[in-house]
């Protein structure tokens, strides 16, 4: 493991064999029934105490998000709150599981529904947000009554072994919530994947990833829960708020240094204001101070490694050899770490790579549209459909656009989406099933019906 910024090692931690796997789900199978005993209110309590945990120990854990993977400390701190909230509100939800009572329609019995605990899960998280996309799995499942086996990304595993840390210091009883960390994930999860015992995956990653869990879990007929990549348009029509379109805009691209499966991917600004737009985000990009996480006033910080700058640099290369021009940035700055310069694009072809796959640093590229069909074409040409950004003041159009865009989620004059009472969670090449809001619980919990005679 290395910081990032520095490229310079971090500290080391255990590499799980397959065994390791197996043992892990030995544990939390042996602990399904008797959580999912467990009365929802100590459950929830527990998820609660959590919460307050990690907001006592904001700046301890904000830290080492930042050392592990690269994000200023201020949004670092913010992630840790986020990823709190969803304890809160899973806390909340576990005692409101609820079935259903009814007469069978012809008066001859009755009708019994009940919510149960899915089983034990295999929860596999990514780089981006450890904590985040770790809390917005664990608590459902905790909620639920479901056991788990958690695997975190190789690249930053610290941040999400010390939440796991808070949760048994809450009170979570042994074996419902086991951590395995690997150099290989496919090496680890492959076999465990298989096991009868499992009942459930869900993984946040990319797509090619995703689709081949998908291929793995076939056999055990697992209930899947896939987060997977996105390539968000961010639409700005010619009535829309050029000031607010501009500082959404940034907090769209630049969240977490564009490494964000909901960042803006493909700005379409209408003709009549496409060069201002530009112009204005350029500007802004550019004031943007670039530098390790940890220093004052820093807002933009390394990519998570050299393979994921060396895929940036590329994309922007072959936008440039393709005619595009370069408004701000464009390039590596000179100094230690995997950074790159915030970069805005204008005059890109859409036969450019970026346009059509998921860029995943601060590069944002400008493309022009004439009507609202044709913004509304050019966002849903792509296998994706996680997040959309529109940005108009006209009520039928905004109405128009949000029911015609093929996403997940839409982002109507904001540009951050993401809130632990909201489902989130896309369609097409970007998933399938809900993380957050209401339905998030559903997704551990399985429907058993008893019809009753009369």
């Amino acid at each position: 493991m290395v910081d990032p910024a520095t490229t310079r090692p971090l500290g080391k931690v255990a590499d799980a064999t397959v065994d390791d796997a197996v043992a892990a789900l030995d544990a939390a199978a042996a602990a399904q029934a008797s959580w999912a005993a467990t009365p929802a209110r100590q459950r929830g309590e527990i998820l609660r105490r959590c919460f307050e945990l990690m907001n006592e120990r904001v700046d301890e854990l904000a830290l080492l998000v930042t050392l592990e993977m690269g994000k200023p400390i201020a949004e670092s701190a913010a992630e840790v709150k986020y990823a709190a909230e969803f304890f809160r509100w899973f806390s909340e939800e576990a005692v409101r599981i609820s079935g259903r009572w009814s007469d069978e329609p012809n008066g001859a019995g009755r009708l019994l529904t009940m919510k149960q605990p899915v089983g034990p899960c295999l929860l596999i998280t990514p780089w981006n947000f450890p904590l985040a996309m770790g809390a917005r799995k664990i608590g459902p499942a905790i909620a639920a009554g479901c056991t788990m086996v958690v695997k975190p990304a190789q690249l930053t595993p610290l941040s999400n072994n010390l939440m796991v840390s808070l949760l048994v210091e809450a009170g979570l009883p042994p074996g419902v919530v086991n951590v395995i960390t690997a150099s290989s994930a496919s090496r680890v999860i492959k076999p465990i994947i298989g096991d009868r015992r499992l009942r459930k995956l869900s993984f946040t990653g990319s797509t090619e990833v995703g689709k081949t869990l998908v291929e793995q879990s076939a056999g055990n007929l697992l209930r899947l829960s896939m987060e997977l990549g996105g390539n968000a348009p961010f639409l700005v029509f010619e009535d829309a708020d050029l000031e607010l379109a501009v500082e959404q805009a940034v907090v769209a691209k630049m969240r977490n240094m564009g490494e964000s499966c909901v960042a803006a991917n493909r700005f379409y600004a209408h003709e009549s204001v496409a060069e201002e737009f530009a112009e204005r985000l350029g500007a802004a990009l550019a004031a943007l101070p670039v530098g390790r996480g940890t220093e004052p006033g820093v807002k933009v910080g390394p990519l998570i490694d050299e393979k994921q700058r060396g895929k940036v640099v590329e994309l922007v290369g072959d936008a440039v050899r393709r005619g595009a021009k370069v408004l701000t940035g464009g390039g590596v700055p000179e100094r230690e770490g995997y950074f790159f310069t915030p970069t805005v694009l204008t005059a890109v072809p859409t036969e450019a790579a970026m346009h059509r796959e998921e860029i995943f640093g601060p590069v944002a590229p400008v493309y022009p549209f004439r009507t609202d069909d044709e913004a509304l074409r050019l966002a849903n040409d792509t296998e994706y459909g996680l997040v959309a950004y529109a940005f108009t003041r006209d009520l039928r159009r905004s109405l128009r656009v949000v029911e015609g865009l093929e996403s997940g989620m839409v982002g109507l004059n904001k540009g951050l989406v993401s809130n632990p009472a909201a489902p989130f969670g896309g369609v097409k090449w970007s998933g399938m099933g809900r993380e957050g809001g209401p339905e998030g619980i559903e997704e551990y919990l399985s429907t058993k019906y008893a019809g009753i005679a009369g």
